[in-house]
Formats: structure tokens, C-alpha cells, sequence
């Protein structure tokens, strides 16, 4: 096989698998990275916390960028109207094009005053004290009644960052607003084990009370709730807190109300049935409504993809191809609908194909499955003259204040190593990026007076 060159968008966790698994096939991958760093989720949605897990990531990352047909160029923000679009890079006529891009749209529920102050995307606020550029220096102030919508594991970090990890003031109560039931609950019971000290039994047995009735109609027994899914109501914690963890089942947001500063001050909520559909659930909402008090408000439930990227965009997703002869194959396949055709050498893979679905592995697993389809199509693609590395690489100087190489990940790297180390912290990153632009000079000015 003839190598070829291939670009890959996005150096998250299926950016950078993707273009190892086409490295290794001999081709020559071309990585462009919104961010300075890479990593992505593995980078800026691990819980911070978990030292060893990104650290174990790290270095599998800088081996793919070690490839020696590999290329990075980071703080490159792809976008349709900026200065590097879809149609800039077919415009180099690669090979083919991989987009990782991810889930980077907002999720929102459309309810009157969500722009209030206090009311966040979980993926914003993850972002914020996992210290990525520019949420890391946006407010994202939290007060002492927070709401998280959502049960899942994203629900379980964020409350985990507020009770124990978040700097300054804990607050009172964390109150989990969830659509269903407390059979419904998604999150793992290893991620909760962090949180459970917090749990306030007394209350949860009270909400199981109140529930019971909806519960039982859709044939669920919340008296063995304890035996199937929280099984921390059995005991007490060992130190009780000051800081309460709380749930309220069966219920939906449907209006946020701002104080005369305009922060949340309530949060406008239904009643919820539950109606068994076969082995599932579903929440129907009755009008049956109240008003609760929270200055907080965080949306954990999942993210969408970013139109303006510039990719052809349906309902909160990317488009992908429908043959029905081929499906797996064309699950992968970017398809436009002003031609009604794919656009040849286009491929999705990881959350730009399916947003929020499963975390790195399930991203690893389905780049490499896609490139799989990628290496297929490249085995009969066309040879195109494309510009070399040194070509791109001026033509972005061109167009982006700054563009990062994998040198210059590699030198912020040992920058921030170094000042780990100096404060005596398990883990060090600069907050901002013209912190690790300028670290990075730094030590290519030292690298060079060497």
C-alpha cells in the first residue's frame, strides 16, 4: 500500500488512536488540535484526581506523537467562518479526513431563563476546574444550594468537586434532580463510593416515601432500593457532614427564576409518572408543579455536537451516511445533504459520531473500528499532491497567532513537570493558554541557547 496523507481533527482520545492505528499502517497523519495540549476528555474530563489514569494516558499519547509519520499542530480551532474550515483542509486535498472533534456543543432543555447567572453545562463546568483554556479563568462561581440534573458519573465528579474538592466554601446541600426513578440511576457504584459519606439517609428514605406510589404503579419497589442500588442507606457514615448530598426522583426542570442580580434563585420543576415500556422506563410529566430553592444549577445530561464546525449538521449531531447495504460502514461516512452523497474520504469517529457514548475506551474502540473502514477506502484512493509538513505549518503561522507542534507539547510538558515538582503537587497545568505558549518558549530559547 502506497502511503498516503491523512488527516485527523482533534487530538482527544479517538483523535490520537485514530491516527496511530493509521500511522502504523504506513500512512502519514496529520493531526489539528483546538486545544494547545492534547488529550481531550482523557485531558480535561478525567476527574483531576485520578493522577495515575492520566498520567498512564499521557504516555500512551506522547508514543503515538513520537511516531516519526505523525505531525501535531495544536491551537488550531477548526470553524466555519475561521481560519481553518472543512473546507480549507479538502482544499490540501489529503487522502481522506478522520473528525474527532468531539461533543462540544451545549446541551440545553429550552426552559425560560437558563441564561441565567449560576446555571452551567456540566461539560463547561468540568472544563473550568479541570483548568481548560478559556473556562479555566470564566466564572463558574457555585453558591450553597447547588442542583445537578443528570444521574450519571458525570453527576457523581461534579458533586465530588463540590463536597471535597472545590476550593473554598463547601456548599449546604447538593440536591440531584433526576428525571425517573432511583432504579434508573446510571452511575457507577465504584464513582459514588467517593460521595456516599455525604448522602443524607434520612432524607433519601423520605424521598423513597414520596415516590413509592409512582414507583409501584410501573411495578418497582422502592423498598428494595437498598438491595439493588444504593446499598449505602444501609449504614451510616462514619463522620457526618456538614455538607448534605440529596435526591429528588420523578421529576422534571421546566423554568429557572432569577434574583434581582439575576442569578438562579429558583428552579420551576413537575412531578413526574413513570411508565414501564417492556424492560425500560419513561418519565411523563404531570402538571402537577413547585418551585425549588437552588443558586446553583449544573445540566448533566450529555452533550451535542458543535455546528459550527462546519460539518453537515441535523439534530444535535453530525450526519452520517444511511446505506442500508452497509450500515456499519456507513455509520462512519460523513453524508451531506445539499448533494444528498457522502463526501468522499469524510469519516466521524469517537463523540463526534455518537456524543456522549461510553468514555476512552469505548472512543478508543471506535476510532480503530472506523479506521478499519478508513484503511479500506485508502487502499483505492488516489495519490494527491499535498503540501509537506513545513508548508502546513507556515500556511497556519499564516492564519493562527500561535500554532504548537508536538516539540512544543513535549517542552510544555517538561515545563509543567517542572513546576509540579517545585510546589511539591502530584500534578501541575497552566491555566491559561499564553501561560503554556509562553512556557513553551521558554524553554525553546533555553533548548536553543544550549
Amino acid at each position: 500500500m502506497d502511503s498516503l496523507s491523512v488527516y485527523v481533527v482533534g487530538a482527544g482520545p479517538a483523535g490520537l488512536f485514530a491516527a496511530r492505528k493509521l500511522a502504523a499502517a504506513g500512512h502519514r497523519v496529520t493531526i489539528f488540535n483546538r486545544d494547545v495540549r492534547p488529550g481531550g476528555l482523557a485531558e480535561y474530563g478525567i476527574y483531576p484526581m485520578k493522577h495515575h489514569m492520566k498520567a498512564g494516558l499521557r504516555k500512551q499519547f506522547a508514543k503515538i506523537l513520537a511516531m516519526p509519520n505523525v505531525e501535531y499542530y495544536g491551537n488550531v480551532a477548526l470553524h466555519c467562518d475561521g481560519p481553518l474550515s472543512c473546507e480549507s483542509l479538502r482544499a490540501w486535498q489529503p487522502a481522506a479526513i478522520v473528525y474527532a472533534v468531539g461533543a462540544q456543543g451545549t446541551k440545553k432543555l429550552g426552559m425560560p431563563g437558563e441564561d441565567a447567572r449560576g446555571v452551567y453545562s456540566a461539560k463547561d463546568f468540568v472544563y473550568h476546574y479541570n483548568a481548560l483554556p478559556p473556562f479555566s479563568s470564566q466564572d463558574f462561581s457555585t453558591g450553597r444550594r447547588v442542583a445537578i440534573v443528570g444521574m450519571g458519573n458525570v453527576m457523581v465528579d461534579i458533586a465530588r468537586w463540590l463536597l471535597i474538592d472545590q476550593p473554598g466554601a463547601k456548599p449546604n446541600e447538593v440536591t440531584v434532580i433526576a428525571r425517573r426513578g432511583p432504579f434508573e440511576v446510571k452511575f457507577d457504584e465504584k464513582e459514588f463510593d467517593y460521595v456516599e459519606q455525604f448522602l443524607d439517609r434520612e432524607a433519601f428514605r423520605e424521598e423513597l416515601a414520596r415516590v413509592s406510589e409512582v414507583a409501584a404503579a410501573a411495578g418497582q419497589d422502592v423498598s428494595t432500593v437498598a438491595d439493588s442500588v444504593f446499598p449505602w442507606i444501609k449504614t451510616e457514615p462514619a463522620t457526618p457532614s456538614q455538607s448534605k448530598l440529596k435526591f429528588r426522583f420523578l421529576t422534571s426542570p421546566v423554568g429557572i427564576e432569577a434574583d434581582i442580580a439575576g442569578r438562579i434563585e429558583r428552579l420551576r420543576v413537575v412531578e413526574n409518572l413513570l411508565i414501564r415500556q417492556g424492560e425500560d422506563t419513561k418519565a411523563r410529566a404531570t402538571d402537577k408543579e413547585s418551585a425549588l430553592p437552588f443558586d446553583t444549577l449544573i445540566f448533566a445530561i450529555g452533550d451535542v455536537a458543535d455546528p459550527t464546525v462546519g460539518l453537515p449538521y441535523g439534530k444535535n449531531e453530525y450526519l452520517c451516511n444511511t446505506d442500508p447495504s452497509d450500515p456499519d460502514r456507513a455509520a462512519y461516512e460523513v453524508f451531506d445533504t445539499a448533494t444528498g452523497s457522502i463526501i468522499t474520504g469524510d469519516y466521524l469517529v469517537g463523540w463526534a459520531r455518537k456524543a456522549s457514548e461510553g468514555l476512552v475506551g469505548k472512543a478508543r474502540f471506535d476510532a480503530e473500528r472506523g479506521c478499519d473502514y478508513v484503511l479500506k477506502y485508502l487502499e483505492h484512493a488516489p495519490a494527491r499532491s499535498t503540501p509537506g509538513s513545513a508548508e502546513i505549518l507556515d500556511e497556519l503561522q499564516a492564519r493562527s497567532e500561535a500554532v504548537v507542534t508536538k516539540q512544543g507539547v513535549e517542552r510544555l510538558f517538561q515545563a509543567e513537570a517542572g513546576q509540579a515538582q517545585a510546589l511539591g503537587v502530584p500534578e501541575f497545568k497552566y491555566p491559561t493558554n499564553q501561560e503554556m505558549l509562553g512556557a513553551i518558549g521558554e524553554l525553546r530559547e533555553a533548548h536553543c541557547a544550549a
